[in-house]
């Protein structure tokens, strides 16, 4: 083998890169801006055909009111038929509304049930945690709780020498006579009031 016969070893298949596009950045531009025209166009179009069916069908619906020459008795009965009908379009606004609801929450069930058939969904990797007894108290009671959960903290501390002390005052009690003359002269009460 020779120097010029030399090939490099294959290499991993790269992804294959894009056609380069034959259309210029000028004539790109200028259709994005002759789509973007189109499009408005389109949507005001739709806006003006949307108006034009709302106005119709008031019309249909709504005649327009002719009070002049009315007396009272048929204006109350005009303002009658008027709220009857004001309830009717409300109950039918309402059930309209209940089903549109109803519907939304089917479809959100169906999307869940698609995902969960499609396999695609994984379920995350649960990680440990450590909590305090604080920070789960909080968790479940919000700001409820004030206290703090810190047992050891919330403990009696006792201390040996209290103990002593306790001892010593259950041994002076015992004898009372003892306690009486050694609390009779000067030096007793000054004991007593230093104590």
């Amino acid at each position: 083998m020779s120097d010029d016969d030399y090939s490099p070893p294959p290499s991993a298949p790269k992804a294959e890169a894009k056609p380069k596009c034959k259309i210029s950045a000028s004539r790109k531009l200028s259709l994005k801006i002759l789509l973007l025209a189109r499009a408005t166009e389109e949507l005001e179009a739709e806006t003006a055909a949307r108006e034009e069916e709302k106005v119709r069908y008031l019309g249909d619906k709504l005649p327009p009111l002719q009070l002049t020459g009315l007396k009272m008795d048929e204006l109350h009965l005009l303002c009658k038929e008027m709220h009857s009908q004001i309830d009717s379009v409300d109950e039918e606004r309402y059930d309209f509304e209940a089903k549109v609801i109803k519907n939304y929450r089917d479809i959100n069930e169906l999307n869940l049930k698609v995902q969960d058939l499609g396999g695609k969904f994984k379920k995350p990797a649960l990680r440990k945690v450590r909590v305090s007894a604080d920070e789960m108290m909080r968790a479940l009671f919000g700001s409820r709780t004030k206290e703090s959960m810190d047992l050891r903290s919330n403990l009696k501390s006792v201390k040996k020498e209290d103990i002593k002390q306790e001892k010593e005052l259950n041994m002076e009690v015992g004898d009372w006579r003892k306690n009486v003359e050694a609390m009779s002269d000067m030096k007793g009460r000054k004991k007593m009031f230093d104590a």
